[in-house]
């Protein structure tokens, strides 16, 4: 990956970079040897590093950059498996900003000649007070790897006759232009960070929002189903009521009708009656109790569902319209979804956008298969379909089943 600090016109050295600054730096030949495994750094133990391929010329000029990303395991060693070819990328860089002796060859996530490894860069920071390409030209001014500056040779004072006014105007302009290709390069460079940035940060407001829309969710199935428990115990706590109050009616048919026993069959039917009639009360006690949580629960339950979204989180946000949550399907195209529209999409995302296209879900579905994959699936006596291609229906509404998905053989007749 890196063979050696000098190359045939300059110095290679690798920049391991923290926030907007350079933390560490190392010759091209000393990160080698972290690459063989031979050392590690314990205090880079478990990280992703972002660093940076700094090729320099004789004079200790930029001459190119590679940001790379690599992970440092649990005992400090770069992982054996990074194999991206920086030296190569650096060869193939694109123009970047000028860092003293023109524009310098620049390999980065948004700029990068291979989109396989895209992934493995990172994009440098261009916001005044933290640029990275200023972090790293300091560094590299400083020069605490102690490379040897070659000073070009000075040309000798040779008299020549003054140029033509006309010759000094167009190199003037050419200049300017050259000033202001480079300024356009760097302006379209810091456009593209910007996006890759805003992407990022996009993917983690979604998947914090996934999370939290998941949370709530769980939140609610736990309470749907303590309700239930609640409700099918208040219904055996009625059940059982009404069975007591038939014990009680029956033993006061019967109290009637032995109305002739002794004093003491009728003493122990008083007690057995206020027996009962104390287990009714009790009964009744618990079954007003069970009533008034299954109000509570009732009230908790529709308080989370019609609650304010907490300040400052992913859903107050989407509430405000200060973020929208944005999603794709096939035959609509992308969806801007309204606050009060988001959990009915999460509930059935086939179903909303079935609704979006004004048909039912079987009938979506049918014609998503046939725009996935529009070929005949007509079967013959075995069940094997024709497969023959068809001419695919772009809009759900245009979709007719038995006609659209058959090839001419098979097509079913048109209907009057």
């Amino acid at each position: 990956m890196v063979s050696a600090d000098q190359a045939s016109d300059g110095y290679a050295a690798v920049f391991f970079m923290d926030g907007g600054n350079v933390s560490r730096q190392m010759r091209a030949t000393e990160f080698g040897a972290f690459l063989d495994g031979y050392v590690g750094l314990s205090d880079l133990a478990e990280t992703d590093v972002r660093a940076a391929l700094v090729e320099l010329g004789d004079d200790l000029l930029v001459r190119a950059l590679v940001f790379f990303r690599i992970y440092f395991d649990e005992e400090g060693r770069a992982d054996s498996h990074w194999n991206i070819p920086i030296e190569k990328l650096a060869r193939q860089g694109a123009k970047g900003p000028d860092m003293g002796a023109g524009p310098i060859r620049l390999v980065c996530r948004s700029q990068c000649p291979d989109p396989a490894i895209a992934q493995e860069l990172w994009d440098p920071d261009m916001t005044p007070g933290s640029n990275t390409f200023q972090s790293i030209r300091k560094a590299v001014d400083g020069n605490s790897l102690k490379f040897r500056k070659i000073e070009p040779a000075q040309d000798e004072n040779i008299p020549t006759l003054a140029a033509e006014p006309v010759q000094t105007e167009n190199a003037a302009a050419s200049a300017d232009r050259v000033r202001l290709a480079q300024l356009i390069r760097e302006q379209r460079l810091r456009i593209k960070t910007l996006q890759s940035v805003h992407r990022d940060s996009l993917s983690d407001i979604q998947r914090e929002h996934r999370l939290e829309m998941q949370t709530l969710r769980n939140e609610l199935s736990a309470l749907e189903q303590k309700f239930e428990r609640q409700r099918l115990s208040n219904e055996q706590l009625k059940s059982r009521l009404a069975e007591r109050n038939e014990q009680y009616l029956t033993m006061q048919e019967q109290i009637a009708r032995n109305g002739e026993q002794d004093v003491r069959q009728d003493a122990h039917s008083d007690a057995e009656m206020v027996l009962v009639r104390e287990q009714l009360e009790r009964k009744q006690r618990e079954l007003e109790l069970r009533d008034d949580k299954i109000v509570a629960l009732e009230q908790e339950n529709y308080d989370l569902r019609h609650q304010e979204p907490v300040e400052n989180s992913v859903m107050e946000h989407l509430k405000q319209q200060s973020v929208f949550l944005v999603a794709y399907h096939a035959g609509v195209g992308h969806l801007t979804l309204p606050y009060d529209d988001i959990e009915d999409y999460f509930r059935n995302p086939v179903a909303y956008a079935a609704e979006r296209c004004g048909l039912n879900e079987p009938a979506y579905l049918e014609w998503l298969e046939h725009y996935e994959n529009p070929v005949c699936l007509h079967q013959d006596g075995n069940g094997d379909p024709c497969g023959e291609p068809v001419m695919r229906v772009s809009q759900p509404g245009d979709f007719q089943a038995g006609t659209d998905d058959r090839c001419e053989k098979h097509r079913e007749p048109a209907t009057a």
